[in-house]
């Protein structure tokens, strides 16, 4: 088989050196235009164990570009060198915009998930092997390919069976998927993994800025930490599940890690040598048939065994009598059920009530089991975990969806959900990858952010002379089981008395920003460190004592006293008497 893996010639700046490439299994780019398909080679036709917990892979497995770096490290600074497909500066540089793309993702991706720690290299060098950066950065001026980049119709001629999941809006083909863009999506995964990558209100898995974020986004999903090798490898190959994918992408990796630069948009270098070039449609298997359309790689010819000759030598083998009548169909061979060809349906593993306050994290988890018709739990199934319906609640990461292989008990556990601000009924639907059986849904209820006490955070008198303002502010301090608690909507009232709580129509009261009077104050929320401060109080011609009431969602309340009193006139001092 390593002679089925062959040798690609690269090009040199002044030689040509034989680098081994091996070609790896349904993987990821193809140019446009180009309609043959790729070929999975045998080598490849087992996942890595990496990978086996992973959403199949961004790309669908589809073929992608096998050429290796230069072999001189890049020059910080470009030089004169050939335009495109040449091999030149333009080889080790980046074109423009792209690189612009990648840089920027980094950079939205140190904000939104810092512990990932997502290198700009790292897409670069996934972009290089997937379409060789955007066909040599043929984008225009938004960063849009300038023609559609898809790679083959996945359908399961030599590829993975995917069929049409976006009835052709991305891809055009509305019976089977292909890897659509710059860094190669197939549309089911764009679907919960598009971003918009440049504030265009649109998610294009054409344009890199927003292929490039949604990369990004995908690479760091489940919590991985790409400073480490094992998450690295486990990133790489989820974006397309083959060792050789990987080995090629750290090779690039650790090239622009060394230094690139700056080519203009469309002067990069074509990507040449397709992972699919001249592979067998299929693993061999003794007795199985290739499919139809397939070209298989000729290898080598089985010998003959040796057959007795007619007297006489003339060479001619003596013929067999058939075994079988005629007509009579081959029998094909026979074939192991893999784990997920046996799960007739999902049960619930003992999932607890799922309930989250608005912004704080899910304590349960959602446990599912993958069962036989005989009721058997099955291990080693990928069961997809899909939050559906208009709700921002999350697994923890950022994601809406998360896959996740059974255990030896044939349980799958997603990971914990981080409740958004958006209340309500949330629904989080368990599937399994690779299989048609009815989804089990999981219902997980987010209320809003609450309060179960309210303190001042001082003792000072609040008092005030009519007509004047009170000198001091009321702040407040909300928590909720003694923890801050931060976004809790509240609402100040100046009631009418204890029992009566009603809004006072005389005495102290806040102004709006024309300057009238207001006696109630709705919409007020907590900051994060679960302070809440009133604005000013002024007081009428009324004294008295007046209260200032606030509740809190959750049922928190405070109730403050108000003074409004005239100031203290001292008596005159008596006359003294005249004297004697």
């Amino acid at each position: 088989m390593a002679a089925q893996f062959g040798r690609r010639l690269r090009k040199g700046a002044a030689t040509t050196a034989v680098a081994a490439v091996a070609v790896a299994a349904l993987s990821a780019s193809q140019a446009p235009g180009v309609n043959d398909h790729g070929r999975q080679t045998a080598a490849d036709a087992t996942p890595s164990p990496e990978a086996s917990a992973s959403d199949g892979s961004a790309t669908g497995n589809s073929p992608y570009y096998t050429d290796l770096p230069p072999l001189k490290s890049p020059s910080p600074s470009p030089s004169t060198g050939p335009g495109p497909g040449g091999t030149g500066a333009t080889e080790a540089g980046i074109p423009a915009t792209v690189l612009d793309a990648y840089k920027k993702a980094e950079t939205a991706l140190r904000e939104a998930k810092p512990g990932c720690n997502l290198p700009w290299q790292l897409l670069a060098a996934i972009g290089r092997v997937e379409s060789g950066q955007a066909r040599g950065g043929r984008v225009d001026a938004d960063g849009t390919t300038i023609k559609k980049i898809l790679g083959p119709q996945l359908d399961g001629n030599g590829f993975a069976l995917i069929k049409d999941t976006d009835d052709g809006a991305y891809d055009g083909n509305s019976s089977y998927d292909q890897a659509v863009g710059p860094m190669q999506f197939i549309p089911s995964t764009w679907a919960w993994a598009g971003r918009d990558g440049n504030g265009d209100g649109k998610k294009d898995p054409n344009n890199i800025y927003d292929a490039a974020l949604a990369a990004g986004h995908y690479l760091c999903r489940n919590n991985w930490d790409l400073s480490q090798q094992g998450d690295l490898d486990r990133a790489i190959l989820s974006y397309n599940n083959s060792r050789e994918y990987l080995n090629l992408v750290m090779r690039w990796l650790e090239f622009y890690r060394k230094g690139t630069h700056e080519v203009p948009d469309g002067a990069g270098t074509l990507p040449d040598n397709r992972s699919d070039d001249g592979a067998s449609p299929t693993p061999t298997i003794p007795g199985a048939t290739a499919p139809a359309g397939s070209t298989p790689r000729p290898g080598p010819k089985p010998e003959k065994p040796a057959t007795p000759q007619k007297p006489g030598g003339g060479g001619t083998t003596t013929p067999k009598p058939p075994t079988t009548p005629p007509g009579t169909p081959s029998t094909p061979p026979a074939t192991t059920p893999t784990p997920t060809d046996t799960v007739d349906h999902l049960e619930d593993a003992g999932t607890a009530k799922l309930t989250a306050m608005a912004g704080d994290a899910f304590s349960k988890r959602i446990s599912t089991r993958a069962e036989t018709e005989a009721g058997k739990a099955v291990a080693k199934v990928r069961v997809r975990f899909t939050i559906v319906g208009d709700t921002d609640t999350t697994f923890t990461g950022g994601e809406s969806v998360a896959t996740v292989a059974t255990n030896s008990s044939g349980v799958a556990v997603a990971p914990a959900l981080k409740a958004g601000e958006k209340t309500g009924a949330v629904t989080v639907r368990a599937t399994v990858v690779g299989r048609t059986v009815p989804g089990l849904d999981y219902k997980a209820t987010v209320t809003e952010r609450a309060a179960d006490t309210l303190v001042r955070t001082g003792e000072a008198a609040l008092t005030c002379a009519p007509g004047g303002e009170f000198a001091n502010q009321v702040e407040v301090k909300a928590t909720y089981n003694g923890a801050v608690a931060d976004g809790v909507a509240a609402t100040a009232t100046l009631i009418t008395s204890a029992d009566d709580a009603t809004a006072n129509d005389k005495g102290p009261y806040f102004k709006d920003a024309d300057g009238k009077t207001v006696r109630t104050l709705s919409g007020l929320k907590t900051d994060a460190k679960g302070l809440l401060r009133l604005p000013k109080l002024y007081a009428d011609d009324t004294t008295g004592t007046f209260l200032l009431r606030i509740t809190t969602a959750g049922g928190a309340t405070l109730t403050v006293e108000l003074a409004v009193a005239a100031a203290a006139t001292s008596s005159p001092s008596a006359s003294a008497s005249p004297s004697a």
